[in-house]
């Protein structure tokens, strides 16, 4: 097995700065479709994304930003969204995506949070900024075209902002010089839920980006096609999959968002051959009757987050070769890994449709890299990920952050053992970002255990947020957002096993200012009108009085307790 220098080395010398793998394959293999927009059935080259992005890099230095200015990024267009990501990069500009399923508070928190001097957005978000207009500052708000699910009506209009339409921004004669990016230049900002405060803007240098893209890669050969339906705003849809395949030149088929209906007849109109799949999406495909023509695709390489209990039963079903697992975080990246071999050497994905290395190649290339690779009939463990990537040292920590021996749960945290590897900061939040680091360890803020063998597996979250439909959804900014209804006096959210998939609902206990004054139902509409559909409560229960401690801590166990017994 390769020695963590050697790994690190590899990494460095394939390129830290995505942007310049764009480029390289833009001049050596630019006809070649590097974005099957599935949406509207573009088909882009890496010289026609690369010429875009460089039309938005004019844009924007016209319209005065420069290197370091994050840019704010509105739209559930993921072809505007990720040819504006390349076009941040193009004049050394941040990219900062929002959850374009925010409103109200959230999404002008955000905004405001960030700072960017200019937001992209499209049509369809009219409504949602005008609400929000005198509330936010950008100077310029230019607006592109809108998603395939249709535009809203009328120009968007905002007492503090030049808004612009994206073809009308003078800026073709503006000339762009190469902003000259490094390992440890400000790539992107991505929010991630605060447990005990508003979510926390993630700031990540280019080379988060290569380390995150790394190990995944390395599984890819420039013939695979990568399919995304995983929006932009997250690292997923936007590093683990769509900016990942600039370092081989893959095609990327990219789609708005999933559609189980529409899964296979998409994996066959782009040939797509690895890609990622998000609790709830396995058992809706799952659902689906069987049928002898199941395994007559192309994908053969899914990784599986969280890994279901039935990963293999999947790919039997589906014929995927291989299924990869680990844990993945906006703050730390790829810390752990394992590629489970499905099939060994059966037949899986048809031999004439199968891309991409050989079995018996990727095989070598994970062992020789430090990744685990077991079989698919070996039972595994509930929340199994793998053992570490050799490029971060990896303790389970107790309260006061001493290690732990193997078979004891507690904090899982990070040193990375080569620079530029972690987030740089917490955006405006320089006491989060040093508690995050307290005692020279990133601390994850989850629950992991450490078994005899080496591996880990995930055990539970510290506490403060769920996982609900693939979003981290903050107990602190539901409970917040449902405190400002003017009958409620105080507000506890707790998750519920989900109905479908292996995450989280969630249940909200109220207690009123006066009995009486306002119902469930009241409450539900309340939050429908303030929230995203993912962070709205499955189960509203009002009662006389949250349960507390002598010191007025709100006993969620009690409350979790009193559901179980209700559904029971």
């Amino acid at each position: 097995m390769k020695q963590p220098e050697e790994i690190f080395a590899q990494m460095v010398s394939e390129g830290d700065v995505a942007l310049y793998q764009l480029k390289r394959h833009a001049r050596e293999n630019g006809d070649k479709v590097f974005i099957h927009y599935g949406e509207t059935g573009e088909r882009l080259t890496f010289r026609d994304v690369h010429e875009r992005s460089l039309d938005i890099g004019r844009m924007l230095k016209s319209l005065g930003v420069t290197r370091g200015d994050p840019v704010s990024v509105l739209t559930s267009n993921s072809l505007l969204a990720a040819v504006a990501m390349f076009g941040c990069w193009q004049v050394g500009a941040v990219y900062a995506p929002i959850n374009f399923n925010l409103r109200g508070k959230l999404l002008s928190y955000q905004i405001n949070d960030t700072g960017a001097p200019l937001l992209i957005t499209d049509p369809t978000f009219r409504e949602t900024l005008e609400e929000i207009g005198p509330d936010i500052r950008p100077a310029d708000v230019v607006v592109g075209p809108a998603s395939i699910k249709g535009a809203g009506e009328g120009e968007i209009q905002l007492p503090n902002s030049r808004v612009h339409a994206l073809d009308s921004v003078p800026g073709t004669d503006v000339k762009l010089d190469d902003p000259e990016l490094g390992p440890f230049d400000p790539a992107t900002i991505i929010y991630t839920s605060g447990t005990t405060g508003p979510a926390k803007g993630v700031l990540l240098p280019f080379r988060w980006i290569n380390q995150y893209a790394f190990a995944g890669r390395s599984q890819w050969t420039s013939e695979d096609t990568i399919y995304c339906d995983l929006p932009m705003y997250h690292v997923g849809g936007a590093y683990a999959l769509l900016v990942k395949a600039v370092w081989k030149g893959n095609t990327v088929g990219l789609w708005n968002r999933f559609s189980p209906s529409a899964f296979w007849s998409r994996i066959r109109e782009c040939g797509a051959s690895a890609g990622i799949l998000l609790d709830v999406m396995i058992p809706w495909l799952m659902s689906a009757p069987a049928s002898p023509e199941d395994r007559n695709n192309t994908l053969n390489k899914v990784h599986m987050q969280p890994l279901p209990s039935n990963h293999h039963e999947v790919a039997k079903r589906f014929g995927f070769n291989f299924v990869t697992c680990g844990f993945g975080q906006t703050e730390s990246g790829a810390g752990f890994m394992a590629i489970i071999d499905e099939f060994g050497d059966d037949t899986g994905t048809p031999p004439e449709l199968y891309k991409g290395l050989p079995r018996e190649q990727l095989r070598a290339s994970a062992e020789a890299s430090g990744r685990l690779v077991v079989s698919g009939d070996q039972p595994l463990p509930p929340g199994f990920m793998g053992r570490p990537s050799p490029l971060v040292d990896v303790a389970i920590l107790d309260e006061e952050d001493n290690r732990l021996p193997p078979g004891n749960v507690g904090q899982l945290a990070f040193r990375p053992r080569f620079p530029g590897l972690l987030l740089q900061q917490y955006l405006n939040k320089p006491e989060a970002t040093l508690k995050a680091f307290r005692n020279l360890w990133f601390h994850t803020g989850d629950a992991v255990l450490e078994e005899p063998d080496g591996t880990f597996r995930f055990i539970d979250r510290m506490g403060g947020y769920f996982r609900v439909r693939g979003e981290n959804v903050s107990s602190f900014e539901v409970e917040s957002l449902l405190t400002d209804h003017p009958d409620v006096r105080s507000v506890a959210a707790v998750p519920v096993p989900a109905k479908e998939g292996h995450e989280d609902d969630i249940a909200v206990f109220v207690e009123l200012r006066e009995a009486g004054s306002c119902t469930e139902n009241d409450i539900e509409a309340f939050a429908a009108r303030q929230m995203p559909k993912y962070m709205r409560p499955r189960y509203i229960r009002i009662v006389d009085a949250l349960p507390v401690t002598p010191t007025n801590k709100i006993e969620k166990y009690k409350l979790r307790q009193m559901l179980a017994e209700e559904s029971d």
